[in-house]
């Protein structure tokens, strides 16, 4: 992934070392120091989890790009490796970008990735574990042929990144998607290869969608329509959908589409246009990029990853000494009952970190009012929560053709009969901040309920030089069910599920004065009409394990 530099703000707000201290997360996984951007080559080898990423080794900004390394027995805790790959190659000089691991039926390991030559000139570079039988994988040789893949005719020379996962064809031929442009339109290419060092360029796109810009980091699997086991990315046939996926350069924003694909015919088409790549749904509607997936053999599921960057300054950043950190990882399924979406949810080893819980059944929350929740400390949490706006107001409120949408709303101070309710988390007893993860429900015209999940950090800190945005998307809630939601917070990070896990939002937020023992979590129903019952489960979290790696530590 190329990466475009942020503004920092005129005047930066004066960080202390104790407030900059408090937003490393506890359970996230981040390199000791630095940046972090995209996720690359995740994997299962072994008995270990291996997970690569863009890394600069030298400071808290992007550039100088290599390949960090860690591995981990349940992708929860830990152990930093040494750099997997450097720029030493004339072919890479710029920069060892983004790429994707493939595991062979014979247990092989081929990793293509993108570098940035000598002259910024974006190819595609074979490399492969010097040594097979090392389940840590600690070092790597890259192909003495490299590149492999050089921009074809018509693609600019910048335009031509981010090699996918390889997948079988029915005539026994690897296949892989790069993503690129022609002027404004999104494109992914397709190459065929035997043995991933001689490629054809196949006639026709994988998809095309215009106004979408620069594809980055596309993905492309398949998820069963059957039951919610993960699929082996060369998994084809009537009984599967397709996910193609992009993060698209101009928005970054990761966007997927739900559809069929013709092998023959080299051809993704959607199930539904107006959910077209790059143009309807989305993995995540906070602060979420440059995504991959990868399918874990050892428990069966398609687990995904994500960039989760900052949204504060450069000058914050610095201070601090480190910039970025990964999504908690997500199973990814389809959603069975829709059909026209996924679902995506924390993967059960982030549920090894709970420490005690406290229950709260049905609190009342009547319109306007804030309920504190009565927990120890509210840093760490894995918050499990269902809501029911009363029915008898249900059923006295006037249908509407009201349209709402999370980011051009008032946020959580925007006042409607049947909402906005939900929790505020990260907030001080005296609510100067808080950051409100929240629905909003509008009483359709054919009297059927519309729902919008929505995340507001416009009053989520005090500083002056981050990002307060007001996000979310419509989420659907079935007939029969509550609304539900399952917040991690972490420090300064909120990762949100609704509904489970059919609308997702991450934030990140920067409290000055809700932190540490001063964080606290409310209940709040802002409708002015109905009454809310809320049910939630709140535990308190443990810190994972995430450090250097030391020989002893191999078992």
């Amino acid at each position: 992934m190329l990466f475009a530099v942020k503004d920092g703000a005129s005047k930066a707000f004066p960080w202390d070392n104790s407030m900059l201290s408090w937003q490393r997360t506890a359970f996230h996984f981040q390199p000791e120091k630095n940046w972090m951007n995209d996720p690359n080559g995740p994997m299962y080898y072994k008995g270990w989890y291996h997970f690569f990423y863009q890394y600069n080794p030298n400071g808290a900004v992007w550039g100088d790009i290599v390949w960090g390394h860690a591995v981990s027995r349940d992708m929860i805790h830990w152990l930093h490796l040494p750099l997997a790959m450097v720029a030493d190659q004339w072919y890479d000089m710029q920069g060892v970008w983004t790429g994707s691991a493939t595991i062979l039926p014979n247990g092989e390991i081929i990793m293509l990735y993108t570098g940035s030559t000598n002259e910024s000139v974006q190819v595609q570079n074979l490399a492969y574990p010097a040594n097979p039988s090392d389940p840590l994988l600690v070092d790597w040789i890259k192909y003495p042929g490299n590149p492999v893949l050089v921009p074809p005719p018509g693609i600019g020379a910048k335009d031509f990144r981010d090699p996918t996962t390889a997948w079988l064809t029915s005539e026994g031929k690897w296949r892989i998607t790069i993503g690129s442009k022609l002027n404004k339109t999104g494109i992914a290419l397709v190459y065929d290869t035997e043995d991933f060092k001689n490629y054809e360029l196949k006639e026709g796109l994988l998809r095309a969608v215009a106004g979408t810009g620069m594809w980055e980091c596309v993905d492309f699997f398949p998820v069963s329509k059957e039951n919610e086991n993960g699929l082996d990315t060369s998994i084809n046939g009537a009984e599967v959908k397709h996910v193609m996926k992009v993060s698209l350069d101009d928005d970054r924003h990761d966007y997927y589409s739900i559809g069929t694909y013709d092998e023959k015919n080299v051809l993704f088409t959607p199930d539904d246009a107006k959910n077209d790549v790059g143009v309807g749904l989305r993995y995540d509607y906070g602060i979420f990029y440059a995504s991959k997936t990868f399918y874990d053999q050892n428990k069966e599921r398609r687990v995904l990853w994500g960039w989760i960057g900052e949204s504060d300054s450069e000058y914050a950043d610095v201070a601090k000494g480190w910039a970025s950190v990964q999504s908690i990882p997500r199973t990814v399924e389809l959603d069975r009952k829709t059909g026209s979406n996924l679902l995506q949810w924390p993967v059960a080893e982030i549920e090894s970190l709970r420490l005690r819980s406290d229950e709260f059944k049905n609190l009342k929350a009547k319109p306007g009012s804030v309920v504190s929740v009565d927990i120890e400390t509210a840093t760490q949490l894995d918050i499990v929560a269902e809501f029911e706006i009363d029915k008898e107001t249900l059923d006295k409120i006037p249908q509407s053709n009201e349209e709402y949408t999370c980011s051009t709303s008032g946020g959580s101070k925007q006042r409607g009969a049947l909402g906005p309710f939900g929790l505020l988390v990260l907030a001080d007893e005296g609510l100067s901040e808080y950051t409100p993860q929240y629905f909003y429900v509008i009483k359709g015209s054919n009297g059927n309920l519309k729902t919008s999940f929505c995340a507001d950090q416009s009053r989520s800190s005090q500083a002056n030089d981050v990002r307060k945005q007001i996000v979310g998307s419509a989420v659907p809630v079935l007939k029969g069910e509550k609304f539900s939601l399952r917040i991690l917070v972490d420090h300064s990070i909120v990762e949100s599920f609704a509904q489970g896990g059919r609308t997702v939002v991450t934030s990140r937020v920067y409290p000055t004065k809700a932190i540490y023992g001063a964080a606290r979590l409310f209940l709040f129903n802002n409708a002015t009409e109905a009454t809310v019952t809320a049910s939630l489960k709140v535990w308190q979290m443990n810190s994972a394990f995430i450090r250097p790696f030391h020989p002893d530590q191999k078992s």
